[in-house]
Formats: C-alpha cells, sequence, structure tokens
C-alpha cells in the first residue's frame, strides 16, 4: 500500500507541475539573464542538405573564422551519433544593441578547389545553421501567400549558370524582459516559502532579458573593394547595405575573394520564455498531422474492435459448447475431434530453430520497452528539443537497462519449450546481447565507411565506436547474463497437455501458410503509416517531430493490433490443423516491417526525389534497414507472445484425453 500511496503521490505532483506552464522549466533549459550589453556569442552547427543527407562541418568551406581561432561546443553521445558538429563562430552581438553593416571578413581568393567545393555545395542545396542560446536560426519565406518557416539558411543560389553566395546576414532577436522566477514563487506561498532554496536576487534590479526568439534573413551584396582595404573585424562599412531578399548580386569566381558582413536588430517580444519553442514546434501541417492521426486512430480501433469481437464469439462459443456436454457426450466428441482439437499433442513440439526464436524474442521485449519507456518519457516533457541528442542518449541507455529483461523472457522461453531444463542458458544469453547490437554495428560500420570516405561529420568517431563497444560488453551484455540468471532460477511455464512423440502430418492447405502470415502485416501498417510519414520528414527532411503524445497512443494501439492479428492467424492454422504456429505468430505481426520498408523506398523515390549520389541512397537505405529490423523484432515479439498466452489458455481451458 505505501508504494501504491508513493505512486499516487509522484502522479499527482507530474499533473501539477504540467499545469504550471508558466514555471516549469525542464532539467537543462533554464532561462539566461543578460544584462544590456552583455556579449552574445553565435554558434554554428553542422551543414546539412535534404539533397544528399551527409552533414559536413562548417568550417570545410571557405567561411569566416573567429579570432580566438574554432572550438568544439561540449556535445553528448546523441549529438554526436547525430552528426552534429557545434562550433563557436565570429558573430557576435551585444544584448539590445542594434548595429548594421558589421564586417566580418574578406576570404583569400578562391582557388580552383576552393571554388569547386562552394560551388558543388550550393548545387546540392546545403544549408547554414547557426544557433544563439541553444535557439537555431529560422527563416521565413512566402509561398502562396503563406508564411513558410525554415532553419537554417542556404549557403547560396545558382542562377543561369552563375553561383551567387548569400554573404550579409540580417539578424533578428525576439527578446523579453526577464522577470524573477522561482520556485517558491511557482509552487505556493506562506510558510512553505521559507523551507523552499530561491534563486539568488544578487542584481536583479539591473534590467535583464531573455532570448526568445532567433532570426535570419540570407542576402547577397556585392561589396565595394576600395572600401573593404583598410577594414578589420567588427569595423563598419562606410556604405549602406541594403538587405533585399529579392535581388543576388555577389557572383562567385576564381580567385576572387569573398567579404562577410552583417547586421543584427533586437526587438522586444511578447513571446515568454517556456514559449520560445513553439515556432519551431508548430511547423506548417499541423492541422493536417493532427486531422490525419486522430481519423488513422479511429479508424484502426473500430477495425480492431471487429476483429476482437469476431474472434472472442468464436472461440467462446466452441468452448462454451463443448463444456455444456455432458462425459459420455465428451468422450464421444474426443473421437470425433475436428480442427484446433487435433492438434492438442502437437501444438507444444518444439518449434524449427528454438534458440534463435528465443534469442528474437528477447531483443524484440528489449527494444519495444526501449521505445515505450523514451517515448513516454519524451512525452512527459523529459527529452525536450532544446537538449540536442538526449532522445537518442536515452534511447542508448534504456536499451542498455533493458537488457535485464532480454535475458530473462529469453532464458524462460528457452527452459518452458525444453520443458525445465536449463541446460544452454548462458549460451542464450550471449545471443541475445549479440544478436541485434551485433546487427546494428555491422550496418552502421558499412555506412560509417561511407560518411569517413566523404569526410562527413556524420561518420562516427573511432574513439566513439570504442566507447560504444565498451557499453555494449561491460554494461549490456553483463545485464543481459544477470537477467538470464533470474530467468534460469524462475520456474518454467507448464504446459497443459502432453505431446507425443511421433508428430502428426499436417495436411494439405487450400492457401499457402505464408500468404497468410505476410497479409496479416497490412492492419498493423494501417496504425503506422501516417505517423510515419512525419517521422520520415523529421529524419531526412530537417522537420521538427515533438507530437510524442500522439506516438506514444500510435505505439500503445500498435501493440494491441499486432497482438490481436497474430492471435486470429493463430487460430486459423490450429483450425487446419496446422500446429507449427510460433514462427508464424511471430512473423504474422513481424511483417508489417516488410511493409515499412517498402514504404521507406517509396519516400525515397517520391518524397526524397532530389536525393542525389549512390552514397546518399545507400545511407538512406542503410539506416531504413536498421529500422525496420529492430520494427520486426518488436513487432514480432509482441505477436508471439500474445499467441502463446492464448495457446496455452486455449488448450487449459477445455481437458482432452
Amino acid at each position: 500500500m505505501k508504494v501504491f500511496e508513493r505512486f499516487k503521490i509522484w502522479v499527482l505532483l507530474i499533473c501539477l507541475i504540467s499545469q504550471l506552464g508558466y514555471g516549469y522549466y525542464l532539467p537543462g533549459s533554464y532561462p539566461h539573464k543578460y544584462i544590456v550589453g552583455d556579449t552574445l556569442s553565435v554558434k554554428v552547427n553542422s551543414l546539412t542538405s535534404i539533397e544528399t543527407e551527409i552533414p559536413y562541418s562548417y568550417y570545410s568551406l571557405p567561411l569566416c573564422k573567429p579570432q580566438e581561432g574554432v572550438k568544439d561546443s561540449a556535445e553528448n553521445l546523441g549529438e554526436i551519433l547525430m552528426g552534429d558538429r557545434i562550433e563557436n563562430s565570429p558573430y557576435k552581438f551585444k544584448m539590445h544593441t542594434n548595429e548594421t553593416e558589421i564586417f566580418l571578413c574578406q576570404t583569400k581568393p578562391l582557388s580552383s578547389d576552393e571554388f569547386k567545393l562552394l560551388t558543388s555545395r550550393i548545387d546540392e542545396m546545403y544549408q547554414v545553421n547557426v544557433i544563439l542560446d541553444n535557439l537555431p536560426a529560422i527563416r521565413y519565406t512566402k509561398k502562396d501567400n503563406f508564411l513558410v518557416r525554415w532553419t537554417g539558411y542556404p549557403l547560396g543560389v545558382k542562377i543561369q549558370d552563375t553561383y551567387y553566395v548569400f554573404n550579409h546576414l540580417k539578424f533578428t532577436v525576439l527578446v523579453h524582459k526577464y522577470e524573477e522566477t522561482n520556485v517558491a514563487s511557482v509552487m505556493g506561498a506562506g510558510d512553505a516559502a521559507e523551507t523552499i532554496p530561491t534563486v539568488d536576487k544578487s542584481g536583479s534590479d539591473i534590467p535583464g532579458y531573455i532570448v526568445v526568439g532567433f532570426e535570419v534573413t540570407p542576402c547577397s551584396f556585392q561589396h565595394n573593394a576600395e572600401s573593404l582595404r583598410d577594414l578589420k573585424m567588427y569595423g563598419k562599412y562606410p556604405s549602406k547595405i541594403s538587405c533585399e531578399t529579392s535581388t543576388v548580386t555577389m557572383g562567385i569566381k576564381e580567385n576572387q575573394p569573398v567579404a562577410f558582413t552583417y547586421e543584427v536588430e533586437f526587438v522586444e517580444s511578447d513571446i515568454k520564455w517556456p514559449s520560445r519553442w513553439d515556432a519551431y514546434l508548430k511547423m506548417e501541417g499541423a492541422k493536417v498531422h493532427w486531422f490525419s492521426i486522430l481519423n488513422s486512430l479511429m479508424v484502426i480501433t473500430f477495425l480492431a474492435g471487429i476483429v476482437l469481437v469476431i474472434f472472442l464469439r468464436t472461440v467462446r462459443r466452441d468452448l462454451t459448447h463443448y463444456e455444456e456436454l455432458d462425459k459420455e457426450a465428451q468422450a464421444q466428441m474426443n473421437e470425433e475431434l475436428s480442427g484446433w482439437k487435433l492438434v492438442v499433442s502437437d501444438v507444444f513440439r518444439v518449434p524449427d530453430h528454438p534458440a534463435l526464436l528465443c534469442v528474437m524474442v528477447g531483443d524484440g521485449v528489449q527494444i519495444l520497452g526501449m521505445a515505450v519507456v523514451t517515448i513516454l518519457f519524451a512525452a512527459l516533457g523529459f527529452m525536450s528539443p532544446a537538449s540536442r541528442g538526449t532522445l537518442l542518449t536515452g534511447m542508448l541507455f534504456f536499451y542498455m537497462i533493458l537488457g535485464i529483461a532480454a535475458g530473462y523472457v529469453a532464458v524462460r522461453m528457452w527452459r518452458t519449450i525444453f520443458i525445465g531444463d536449463h541446460k544452454g542458458w548462458v549460451s542464450v544469453c550471449w545471443k541475445v546481447a549479440c544478436f541485434f547490437p551485433g546487427i546494428a554495428f555491422l550496418i552502421l560500420f558499412v555506412l560509417n565507411f561511407l560518411l569517413w570516405g566523404s569526410h562527413s561529420t556524420g561518420a562516427i568517431p573511432f574513439s566513439l565506436f570504442v566507447i560504444l563497444i565498451l557499453l555494449w560488453f561491460c554494461i549490456s551484455v553483463p545485464l543481459t547474463l544477470v537477467g538470464g540468471y533470474f530467468g534460469a532460477k524462475a520456474p518454467h511455464i507448464e504446459y497443459p497437455v502432453r505431446t507425443n512423440q511421433i508428430p502428426r502430418e499436417i495436411p494439405p492447405q487450400k492457401y499457402p501458410s505464408w500468404l497468410l502470415v505476410l497479409g496479416a502485416g497490412t492492419l498493423p501498417f494501417g496504425t503506422l503509416f501516417i505517423e510515419l510519414f512525419f517521422i520520415m520528414s523529421s529524419i531526412w527532411m530537417g522537420r521538427v517531430y515533438y507530437v510524442f503524445g500522439f506516438l506514444f497512443i500510435v505505439l500503445i494501439l500498435l501493440v494491441v493490433v499486432c497482438a490481436e492479428v497474430s492471435l486470429v492467424l493463430t487460430y486459423m492454422h490450429l483450425c487446419v490443423e496446422d500446429y507449427k504456429w510460433w514462427w508464424k505468430s511471430f512473423f504474422a505481426s513481424g511483417s508489417v516491417a516488410l511493409y515499412i520498408f517498402l514504404y521507406s523506398i517509396n519516400y525515397l523515390v517520391f518524397d526524397l526525389k532530389s536525393l542525389s549520389g549512390p552514397v546518399s541512397a545507400t545511407l538512406y537505405l542503410g539506416y531504413s534497414l536498421f529500422m525496420v529490423l529492430a520494427i520486426m523484432l518488436a513487432t514480432g515479439t509482441v505477436g508471439f507472445l500474445s499467441s502463446f498466452w492464448f495457446v496455452h489458455y486455449l488448450f487449459s481451458s477445455v481437458k482432452l484425453d
């Protein structure tokens, strides 16, 4: 009871905090107060392109570098795996101080290689990503009377065989007056305020501001060579620079330098700190997004309800009819068995490749648990987009911890299949710990070679590979062995019926069973495909995805539909005297991965038309294959475990001699 009471208190506390939107700040995203005149430093992230999906370092191009030298920002594991390389930049502002015509630098005359590299990046539509106070710069463009938001700005543009570079940037920084907040003022008043530590108010009477928005407008401007001659970095360009987005004038040529300038304007805004990410999260098409997800949920719930009602009525009628018979009628019926009752002595016969089945089920439990916990934490707001890389870091952490569950389920299933024999459980644990991670490392290693060859920031450094391997063998593998130990000690699940030594012959089927198995994946795919489009757009089109609440609902619905589909297919196979249900129940729901992979190819052909080069296509297909494998293991595990429970329940509900 004490545990239950504590759980209720925690739930109430979370609900209370979530309602206090004004005073609730996510970990690591507390507002930073700037006094007028304080220096604001702009950072740069990797150059990205939806044409190639290969990120490059900002300073791989002939661009202005900071006076103090290029320095990397501290990055977490998730940021590095995502290809982010955040570095300092020469762009510097002073809080609430508008400045115009600020000279940054003039590059050396472009060599032939630099010119080719710069024009190649412009052809490939590379975007420059700048960051201020952890906010990516937003660029607004008009399209068909609509205002479209983009993160970052293009490197340049090509018009009639001439390349133009955007060498003048107009920054707009939205600021809001700093309002002193602390835990006491948010959570309550009275005596409680004396016991809760407050924020130090020293200097609080000095007016300060917080950054709540960051916008950029790129321009192409031809500077006067004479005016640039004696200018130093952060000097003022003598002539007025008009930032016209409709015209471009700075064409680049070999053996000619490029000058860079910028201007900054500070605008006071009504946007408050907790709402400063709204501009990024409320991208275009939000109404379509919400409507599509709700529509999908309603349709799939309706279909799943029909399947469940028909299924329960069929099985219950069969069992009720049998139980209503007297003993003599039952004995006579046993002699005239038909359908699933005929395979009573074979239904729990050891399947083909039992070790592989146990390994895949164990890995599936680990992946599914990771997905549920990660999405739940993200939906509760613990993985804010302000904290880059936390989502991927959290996924790795939860995956390693859930190695205990993977080892336990795999070994207990192994002992159940072999009726309590625990020999070989250590081997099963090792296979569980190495099966999916081994395939993942193989895929990532091959793709990493392609990224290394392209000198991309998306390539995982060798030192990080070593760290990942150490995490694998020092945390994940031992935890899997611990889970396997508990699985070996736990009692195995006893079968309700005995298995004959001689296997029963399976009668010929009208339709090949694999056809039903492949077709069964269409219904689970129906719960995913709309949400899948937004997830794919987030990964490959650079859009922000943060509707984790809906994603969690879709995930739960997917689990329910996978279980129902697998149950129905298992029952259909048993009714036609096909007792080899083990692998079929796994792939009945796991076949959704095939449709997701086909959808990925469709997305590549029709939505990523501009994806150029075999390297980019190989990267896309490689990562898609990795994602599909994880989905197959997770959904297949749901189908198998639900079918195992159903078969065990079905044959323990009626006694057959």
